[in-house]
């Protein structure tokens, strides 16, 4: 018995597999020990969530080289076993091995960051992580009205960059288009109406046409783009019921339903208090009387 515990002991195998254990602890105590020390002190949410991820990243480099150093005498003979084995895992991972092919887009390509809003997998909301395998998103939309968080967490496999498109709303052009439509009646003073429209939305966009022109003067020196007009305009079609106008401006991709309400509620006051020079207009119906029939009834 005590000599097959002393072949036990002093097996190299066994020794490998404890000097493998004791390195990846030393490892992973000094990585946690930087990250909640250290890094865990760096007030820039971005810069400390980046940080820690980089401080993993090393930790499970530092892993792989440590086994790597161990195991340095085998790797020859092992070569031939990994070729065979390594067809089979690539098949039965091939999922695995494409969401990690698209984090490795996703780090190097561009596609987004944490804390972008982005449309992934028919799934919108925020980047809150970025994994090898998966990323995390907060939810917003579904069941609630809006681009307001739902509460739901939401992982989506990175290899969906791959099949889908990824739609950023928070890339390097931090802006989106919005409309609102205003019906009008027939008979208001459409000359007013129009200057109305175009002072509120100068008013609620404040400095953001400047900031949106700026970026977009950016994406221009960049990429193959036209000419884009960030400044509030305003257009009006007439149809059956109502002159319909849109007013169209530049608004900050997190703030697209307070910048409506904020618009609504100036232009209902401001229109209102015209005395009806300005109506607004609403669908209406005209019931049309059935036609007399005149019955004769043979006895």
């Amino acid at each position: 018995m005590e000599e097959l515990i002393k072949n036990f002991l002093f097996n190299p195998t066994v020794g490998k597999i404890v000097a493998i254990f004791i390195g990846i602890a030393i490892i992973w105590v000094i990585v946690k020990s930087i990250q909640r020390n250290f890094l865990s002190k760096i007030k820039d949410n971005d810069n400390r969530y980046r940080a820690k991820k980089f401080s993993g990243f090393i930790g499970f480099i530092l892993t792989i080289i440590l086994i790597s150093i161990v195991y340095s005498d085998k790797l020859g003979g092992l070569t031939v076993a990994f070729g065979v084995a390594g067809a089979g895992i690539a098949f039965a991972l091939q999922e695995v091995i494409a969401s990690f092919a698209g984090w490795l887009a996703i780090m190097f390509g561009g596609f987004y960051k944490t804390g972008d809003r982005v449309q992934l997998g028919g799934i919108k909301g925020d980047i809150m992580d970025i994994g090898v395998l998966r990323t995390t998103i907060m939810e917003t939309g579904q069941w609630v009205d809006g681009d307001l968080y739902n509460g739901r967490i939401v992982l989506v496999a990175n290899s969906f960059v791959f099949k889908e498109p990824v739609y950023n709303y928070s890339g390097d052009f931090p802006f989106l288009w919005d409309e609102i439509k205003i019906p009008i009646q027939y008979g208001s003073n459409y000359d007013k109406t129009g200057e109305i429209l175009l002072k509120i939305g100068k008013e609620v966009s404040g400095d953001l046409s400047e900031k949106s022109k700026q970026k977009w003067n950016v994406l221009q020196n960049k990429y193959r783009l036209e000419n884009a007009q960030t400044e509030p305009m305003v257009s009006l079609i007439a149809n059956d019921n109502w002159v319909e106008y849109t007013l169209r401006y530049v608004v900050d991709y997190k703030r697209r339903r307070f910048t409506k309400t904020e618009l609504f509620t100036k232009i209902l006051n401001t229109i209102e208090a015209t005395n009806g020079e300005i109506k607004f207009a609403s669908a209406t119906f005209h019931l049309v009387e059935a036609p007399e029939f005149k019955v004769k009834i043979n006895s």
